[in-house]
């Protein structure tokens, strides 16, 4: 993802540098970032770079790490931050923003929901499935009824760029309405292991996987987010639009045997629901049955028996 939209930047002229680590970090400084895509493939190249600190302050940070890197990864972002400095975070969930803040300061951070579809086939090529290519995002602790100025102008230059880029003034009510859908959905399909249209045309998962949703609503409300009173109705046109075969990131990655971000989704879900009193028994059990995974691996997690 973020290999995407620094690509689609530095196409369009931008100075971009990209930190990377081992064989991807060297086919981009090789040889470029290749992006393959229904629009058009692209060879990119944007300065690679092994650290923030070989990389300076910069005017833009598009912080979009999976969620479980960030241990790694936010004490890499002080390098890159100055005076000036914006880093819009696109990461899943909605806790980032507080995240990055803890570590840059709140008056750096903007933040919001990204909507694309894309994989790393190989080091320093990416792959895009379908055209989307949106991100809708808007200042994380300063939230007004318009985008803020500077909002306003980074979503000129991502638009120039071919990014769908939304300003809106509040990042948070965008980024809570994906997570009604988002958390659900990873967690159904990862706990299941079957794909969206397995989801949906099984009335015992589509009920679980609805009421998880409704449990994610009113999660947002108890948090005092304005989120859009029809968004259970548009998330059930979604399901019904989405191709049969759709896998979210979490179950791609849990059948790769990857680490997979229960805790960002299910699990911030489950800790905020109990701080602010509301039943969230659904989404418990899902963050319940997939924590022995977070950390990867193909096989049974050790200590679990077969009955």
């Amino acid at each position: 993802m973020g290999g995407y939209y620094g690509a689609k930047l530095a196409v369009a002229g931008h100075d971009v540098h990209m930190v990377a680590r081992g064989a991807h970090l060297r086919a981009i400084a090789e040889r470029g970032l290749m992006v393959w895509s229904p629009l058009g493939d692209i060879v990119a190249r944007p300065h690679a770079a092994a650290s923030t600190a070989d990389v300076g302050v910069v005017d833009l940070v598009l912080y979009a790490v999976k969620t479980y890197d960030n241990v790694d990864a936010l004490p890499l972002l002080p390098p890159l931050v100055g005076a000036g400095t914006v880093v819009l975070t696109l990461q899943n969930g909605v806790r980032s923003m507080q995240d990055v803040a803890d570590v840059v300061g709140a008056s750096h951070v903007l933040a919001g929901p990204t909507y694309i579809a894309t994989a790393l086939s190989g080091p320093g090529f990416i792959e895009q499935t379908g055209t989307h290519r949106r991100i809708v995002f808007g200042e994380a602790f300063a939230a007004a009824d318009a985008p803020s100025p500077r909002v306003q102008a980074l979503a000129e230059t991502l638009a120039a760029a071919d990014i769908q880029a939304e300003p809106v003034g509040d990042a948070r009510r965008p980024l809570w309405e994906k997570f009604i859908y988002l958390a659900p959905f990873a967690s159904v399909t990862g706990a299941s292991r079957h794909p969206a249209g397995v989801l949906w045309q099984d009335p015992d998962l589509r009920a679980v996987f609805l009421t998880a949703v409704r449990e994610v609503e009113a999660l947002a409300h108890a948090e005092g987010v304005a989120v859009s009173p029809d968004t259970v109705p548009k998330i059930e046109a979604y399901m019904e639009a989405l191709p049969p075969s759709t896998r979210s990131s979490l179950l791609i990655d849990l059948s790769s045997g990857k680490r997979i971000e229960n805790d960002a989704l299910a699990g911030d879900v489950v800790r905020r629901a109990r701080l602010l009193g509301v039943p969230t028994p659904v989404m418990e059990t899902l963050h319940a049955v997939l924590k022995p995974w977070a950390s990867g691996g193909r096989e049974r997690p050790q200590g679990l028996v077969h009955a």
